[in-house]
């Protein structure tokens, strides 16, 4: 989800990558919970994210909606985010005792956390969010040791591609006055990242990049037409 402020407002003026130290480790966030509460609709959750999910707690995505997750417009397409439930507003996923009960399946938002995305138009590197976190006395900790993500080279990239691809598929949706083929393609989307279900013993990478060339093709037909 895209932030419309400057970096000077919300970080500490440095960009960092994965093998940078960085002052955000906060002791397992013991006592805390404050980041998994009163987020509305801010944590967006990416296809990777749903393939951890699903296979992890043995669920279809739909199953998830039921509960977990939900569905909601990010600037024009719809996208999955946590569900946050309750009068206190907190993350689906909280268990009684304020703790993470995903966590060695938690999203990638929630890995970064309080780190962020800076994207410079082919890439991105990280920054420290200096408002988020409610923890004092953060420690320095190397930044891929924090994201706790397999293969984060691969992880990169695919992060990158995904964001890419949204930004592109954002600027084209917002170009068509058919609201029809406007509906028909952000179903599309839904359907080829998160409905269709993935294959567990298939490498995840290689499965998305494979949908997102045929969904490209798709696309092409689709929007040539209009």
């Amino acid at each position: 989800m895209r932030r419309e402020v400057s970096m000077e407002e919300i970080s500490d003026g440095k960009l960092y990558t994965a093998n940078d130290l960085v002052k955000a480790d906060c002791n397992d966030c013991r006592g805390c919970s404050a980041c998994c509460q009163k987020m509305g609709q801010s944590i967006v959750l990416d296809p990777l994210d749903i393939y951890r999910l699903t296979f992890g707690l043995r669920q279809k995505f739909e199953e998830l909606l039921a509960d977990k997750l939900e569905l909601n417009v990010v600037e024009g397409i719809i996208l999955p985010n946590l569900q946050m439930s309750g009068t206190e507003e907190k993350c689906a996923f909280l268990n009684a005792e304020g703790r993470c009960s995903v966590h060695a399946i938690r999203p990638g938002i929630c890995r970064l956390f309080p780190l962020g995305r800076y994207y410079d138009g082919k890439s991105f590197q990280y920054f420290l969010q200096i408002h988020e976190c409610k923890k004092e006395n953060r420690t320095k900790v190397k930044v891929k040791k924090w994201i706790d993500t397999p293969d984060l080279k691969k992880n990169e990239k695919y992060i990158s591609d995904w964001h890419y691809f949204l930004t592109d598929m954002q600027k084209t949706l917002a170009t068509l006055q058919n609201d029809e083929k406007v509906k028909k393609i952000n179903m599309l989307i839904l359907q080829t990242f998160f409905l269709e279900p993935y294959h567990q013993e298939e490498d995840f990478y290689v499965q998305f990049y494979d949908r997102l060339e045929k969904l490209k093709t798709s696309l092409q037909l689709l929007t040539r037409r209009e």
